[in-house]
């Protein structure tokens, strides 16, 4: 994804789906670190935590406990100081509401997580593509 240094969030609270992600990563050789919280409170918390350095991508699922996916985005969009980190979701909710107040909020981009495993490393494999060529301010 950009600088390898740079980690990618992961905002997941299914560990199935986050050993998925994981997986995909590694057989894509991506070598970003990756960090993973489990709500959007705790992103937030990682987020706002001057120790930590801000991440390259963060990939959003929306149905979580505690802080789920929208909640998370209006807060971060609405501070400046975190706006710019390109937010991926990475759902399996196919709800056009979710799909339009994610845009709404200004995602990267919506992707539904693929049953199947090779779907979802290829869905990871263009998201990967996209953001090591896309240009991000600085």
């Amino acid at each position: 994804m950009k600088t390898p240094s740079q980690a990618i969030l992961l905002v997941e609270d299914d560990e199935v789906d986050a050993m998925t992600v994981r997986r995909a990563l590694k057989e894509l050789h991506v070598t970003n670190p990756l960090r993973q919280v489990e709500n959007g409170e705790e992103a937030l918390s990682f987020l706002r935590n001057p120790a930590e350095a801000r991440p390259c991508i963060i990939l959003l699922d929306l149905n979580m406990p505690v802080m789920g996916g929208i909640e998370f985005l209006q807060l971060v969009k609405k501070d400046a100081a975190l706006r710019r980190i390109p937010v991926v979701v990475l759902t399996t909710s196919d709800e056009q509401q979710d799909k339009i107040a994610s845009f709404d909020l200004g995602v990267a981009g919506y992707i539904r997580k693929p049953v199947d495993y090779r779907q979802f490393v290829e869905a990871v494999r263009s998201i990967d593509a996209y953001w090591t060529l896309s240009e991000l301010p600085q």
